[in-house]
């Protein structure tokens, strides 16, 4: 069946028809991954150094495995992102958004770190935010090491990463181990109610439906989506009082699955005080900027996921 592509942006409709129509559910969340693993990597740009390093668990023996970016020439301390992947907490993997990480490393002369975490629902909730937590620890206690200064991290990611970035803002806010400048949240997922909704407007644009954002929530939660008792730090948009955690940029478009609740969460952010930055890209989709970088409405996202992280982390 044909896509209805009335409300889409006109720089959108060739890579709406490309999009996979790939049902992500218990039976092929395993072929998913195989076939995300063996997808081949873009040669990295020259000037940027990518390296694979290891962060260990407390609890555990086997470590949390990182992927590091940084500028080949950088010879000061510089700001660096803890970049966190999307995939609906099922699928995805810490090297699935090189060219864009590679990116903001040259663009913002940054460091770079992406979290390697465990996926639901061989590993359910808290191994995923337990990870990226951890990635985060080593980031600030090896800073010196990755030429990283301490006082200048951010938390970043898309769709389930943003999610996992906005709860690790919340979990690193209150046990006060380690600071946190700044997040970016690309169309992030952060409230397992929006798996309850049924009456979805345009469900021909959506690469990211109900029944896939409840199978994500439920393989992490371990219980059905939109339960009145939330486990601390798991559905991050639950939480009820935002104040003091760090400014935030978050970027949706208006076809998203997840536009009612990223909108909710940033003026949220904003009655509790805090800074935050709202980007809507009218007749987008979600992940509409995935695999399209040379379409101009993408171009402009990764370019405002830029200068948000020049004006509140790189300080320019």
């Amino acid at each position: 069946m044909a896509r209805d592509l009335t409300n889409i942006h006109p720089d959108l409709h060739s890579v709406i028809q490309k999009f996979p129509r790939f049902p992500i559910n218990r039976w092929t969340v395993g072929l998913m991954r195989l076939l995300q693993g063996v997808m081949p990597l873009p040669k990295p740009p020259d000037d940027v150094l990518i390296r694979e390093e290891s962060a260990p668990r407390e609890a555990s023996s086997r470590p949390v495995r990182v992927w590091v970016y940084k500028p080949r020439d950088l010879t000061t301390p510089a700001p660096a992102l803890l970049w966190i992947h999307g995939g609906g907490l099922v699928i995805g993997n810490a090297q699935m958004n090189d060219r864009q990480l590679a990116t903001f490393v040259q663009a913002l002369g940054i460091v770079v770190v992406s979290v390697e975490y465990r996926l639901a629902p061989t590993h359910p909730y808290p191994a995923a935010i337990d990870d990226c937590y951890t990635a985060l620890k080593w980031l600030h206690d090896r800073a010196a090491a990755l030429g990283v200064d301490p006082a200048r991290v951010a938390v970043g990611g898309a769709s389930a990463g943003g999610g996992l970035a906005a709860a690790l803002a919340q979990m690193a806010h209150d046990r006060g181990e380690v600071g946190i400048a700044f997040q970016l949240l690309a169309y992030p997922m952060l409230d397992d109610r929006s798996a309850l909704c049924a009456d979805v407007a345009h469900p021909d644009t959506l690469t990211w439906t109900p029944q896939q954002n409840r199978f994500g929530w439920e393989s992490y939660l371990r219980q059905p989506a939109g339960q009145a008792e939330t486990l601390p730090y798991a559905v991050p948009g639950r939480r009820e009082d935002l104040t003091g955690l760090p400014p935030a940029w978050i970027g949706v478009g208006s076809l998203d699955l997840f536009y009612e609740e990223n909108v909710a969460y940033a003026d949220r952010l904003r009655r509790c005080g805090v800074a935050c930055e709202l980007v809507v890209v009218d007749g987008a989709f979600h992940g509409f900027d995935a695999f399209m970088d040379d379409v101009p409405v993408c171009r402009d996202f990764l370019d405002e996921q830029i200068e948000g992280l020049r004006r509140y982390l790189v300080g320019e």
